[in-house]
């Protein structure tokens, strides 16, 4: 396995969904993002949800948590192409010898539902914190967004996927960029929505980074490629562009949490940009 400072790394495959591939590449047509990815019959491109588990230092952490129950048996299962026959959370932290009660921090990088949705549960009295013994790290800035949601975005925001953790007293609401654990350090982009927060898992040898929606897949990385879904896309090719300049000249590794077939990537200088190389899994870091 995998080592970054101390902790062992661990990717968390929590399922599958699809969403419109119109709605995944904006402005791109068709004809151009159908070539890197197939759609389906209802136009939705696969996707992956999946998270990363740290584990040392007597810490248990994971970043994101996947969609979770939170569409089980309601019509937006089918909408959203859920897909646990696979994978769940519960099953790929089991075998990792994890139990809910192991996790010591969740790091959010936003609380869109396919992000925090597993970050609850449901039961018998309502949803509850999935992890009761963690706390939940999630920007200030975004936590209000998200409680106070747009119309935009009024359908990714789902209360019971995230309202519970501030009721049980395990949220922290984190107040900017920084070093929030050992090792781990995250920044704000705000093109996706406001005060997203990237993962940076670094030592002296490595850096990776988790990049949430900044980059959802490897099919990602050309300025135009946005998603409809960002709030502000002019500010999400300019964030990507500063990006991709720092990681291509820092070495830094990339962890995908949405591409359906490569979680790990390099980056490299062409012709035509910045691109994803060495692209692997995770065990081959």
């Amino acid at each position: 396995m995998p080592q970054i400072g101390p902790y062992t790394l661990h990717a968390v495959e929590t399922g599958r969904f699809g969403l419109d591939g119109g709605a995944m590449f904006g402005i791109v047509p068709k004809p151009l993002w159908s070539q890197r990815i197939e759609p389906d019959a209802q136009n939705r491109i696969p996707l992956s949800m999946r998270c990363l588990l740290l584990v040392g230092d007597n810490r248990v952490i994971l970043v994101d948590t996947g969609v979770g129950d939170t569409f089980e048996g309601t019509e937006y299962q089918d909408i959203y192409a859920v897909d646990h026959s696979t994978a769940t959370l519960e099953g790929s932290l089991q075998d990792h010898g994890i139990s809910p009660s192991d996790m010591t921090d969740v790091v959010l990088t936003h609380l869109h539902f396919d992000h925090c949705g597993g970050s609850t549960r449901k039961t018998e009295t309502g949803p509850a914190p999935t992890f009761p013994e963690a706390t939940y790290h999630v920007q200030k800035r975004h936590w209000d967004w998200a409680t106070d949601p747009n119309p935009k975005e009024q359908g990714s925001f789902l209360s019971d996927a995230f309202a519970p953790i501030e009721d049980a007293g395990q949220l922290h609401l984190v107040d900017g960029s920084g070093l929030l654990l050992p090792h781990v350090e995250v920044s704000l982009v705000h093109g996706h929505t406001e005060a997203q927060q990237i993962v940076k898992i670094h030592d002296d040898a490595t850096t990776l980074v988790y990049v949430a929606d900044l980059l959802p897949t490897t099919h990602h990385l050309p300025p135009a490629w946005t998603m409809a879904y960002d709030v502000r896309p002019l500010e999400t090719i300019d964030e990507k562009g500063r990006f991709l300049e720092r990681a291509e000249d820092s070495e830094w590794k990339l962890f995908f949490e949405h591409d359906p077939e490569v979680a790990v990537g390099d980056l490299q200088r062409t012709d035509r940009g910045i691109e994803v190389v060495h692209r692997r899994s995770l065990d081959d870091l």
